[in-house]
């Protein structure tokens, strides 16, 4: 049955397609009109500038140095989201730019060269989770031969590393990274393909020292990947010689615990093909709306997390000066025996605080006391957060392990958010007592 239109809407639709010819050819006549009308006049402007590589983060996360290549017919503001499994191609025999969702899509690729540019790296790789990420890089190493890692990093970092790799050949040697004799010894076994550093790391906010790590590591042959999930904006490892960036995105980067996402960036080339053939044939490619939630993330990113830190720093001295608390963790504190190197590596002390009372049933109840903080796994979200990392994000590792590793049951730890800080505080101190 035909369905007729309302009167006039053909008269309309062809007026329309008229006035939109006109708008082309007079785009066309004025030279390089078409980037414009398909761009927008700020991106087109920006591409004129020579891209704003020199720009301070808080405005590359709004306005991209580079990346978002994507053409977009209506210029919006807001990144377009392709939500979308295939593409039709153009002919039986040929393919298009894009195929199939699982090996690219146009709103993971903005977000990828998004957050290659804000890295100045040669390519960016967005993942289903962290956890995927780190799994892609340590796809790298094949049986017989070794990684190098701390022995104080996440815990399911530990479990892939141990129960993981280990059953599949991978020799996994954890080392005090904060030693440099200690990383050298265990890079000279010969084997050794993989370093896998965090600075700060998670949960007792040890510094190691990035910069010399990779010269051992290189020297060794072996490639670097620092896990930048507590520093992120903060520091580059990329500047400081890592071959591979990774972040966790459901961190700071989505920032507001509603995705779940990986990212890494890398000098190289080579590398990135590497990677990415590993993303590609093990379907661990991040969807297009989670990719889409991380890049509306990225806008007021640099704004959460200076707003997290300065809240951190003021907890932090607060905590150091409380008679319940026996040690606090927190590299921005000058006593902290990795502050100098810290501040050499990054621009801010960032909004993770570990401390400890000496006693589990106080730490215990702080936790369970405090009314602004929510006790949750993960970090990095705009609303503070508290944990006892032995029971939550590190359970996984047996506890004769966390002991060896001089991490306590009673280590209390605080992801500080966006929060009027003095509303903070006086939640902490009613927890404590």
């Amino acid at each position: 049955m035909a369905v007729r239109g309302r009167p006039g809407m053909a008269a309309w639709r062809q007026a329309a397609t008229r006035a939109g010819a006109a708008r082309a050819v007079a785009a066309r006549a004025i030279g390089g009109g078409v980037a414009v009308a398909r761009r927008g006049r700020g991106a087109a402007m920006r591409a004129a500038a020579g891209g704003g590589e020199e720009w301070g983060p808080g405005t590359r996360v709004l306005h991209p140095a580079r990346g978002g290549k994507v053409e977009d017919p209506y210029a919006s503001v807001s990144p377009p989201l392709y939500q979308t499994a295939t593409f039709d191609q153009p002919t039986a025999t040929t393919f298009g730019e894009f195929d199939y969702t699982r090996s690219g899509n146009p709103t993971r690729r903005m977000l990828e060269e998004q957050m290659a540019a804000l890295d100045g790296a040669a390519r960016g790789f967005a993942f289903v989770s962290g956890m995927a990420a780190i799994t892609a890089v340590a796809r790298l190493v094949g049986s017989g031969e070794g990684i190098v890692t701390g022995n104080d990093i996440y815990g399911g970092t530990s479990r892939l590393l141990a129960q993981v790799l280990g059953r599949a050949g991978v020799e996994v040697q954890n080392v005090d990274m904060t030693d440099l004799a200690a990383v050298e010894g265990a890079c000279g076994a010969g084997n050794v393909k993989l370093v896998i550093v965090e600075s700060p790391t998670n949960p007792r906010m040890e510094i190691s020292d990035i910069r010399r790590i990779c010269a051992i590591a290189h020297r060794a042959g072996a490639v670097v990947c620092v896990d930048n999930s507590i520093m992120a904006l903060f520091q580059n490892p990329l500047d400081l010689g890592a071959d591979i960036n990774m972040v966790s995105a459901t961190k700071f980067v989505g920032g507001h615990s509603d995705v779940t996402a990986g990212i890494l960036t890398v000098r190289d080339a080579e590398l990135g093909d590497r990677l990415y053939f590993h993303q590609n044939s093990e379907g661990t490619g991040l969807g297009p709306f989670d990719c889409w939630l991380c890049l509306r993330g990225l806008k007021t990113m640099a704004l959460r997390m200076e707003r997290q830190a300065e809240n951190a720093q003021a907890i932090a001295e607060h905590l150091s000066t409380h008679p319940l608390v026996t040690k606090v963790n927190f590299p921005g504190l000058p006593g902290h025996p990795g502050h100098a190197l810290h501040s050499e590596q990054a621009r801010s002390g960032g909004s993770i605080i570990s401390f400890e009372t000496g006693d589990l049933a106080v730490s215990k109840r702080v936790v369970e006391k405090t009314a602004l903080h929510k006790v949750t796994v993960s970090f990095g979200s705009v609303g503070s957060s508290i944990s006892l990392p032995c029971y939550m994000s590190h359970a996984s590792i047996p506890a004769e392990v966390r002991a060896a590793r001089g991490l306590p049951d009673d280590l209390v730890r605080i992801s500080v958010g966006i929060e009027d800080v003095k509303d903070l505080i006086a939640d902490l101190d009613t927890a404590l007592g």
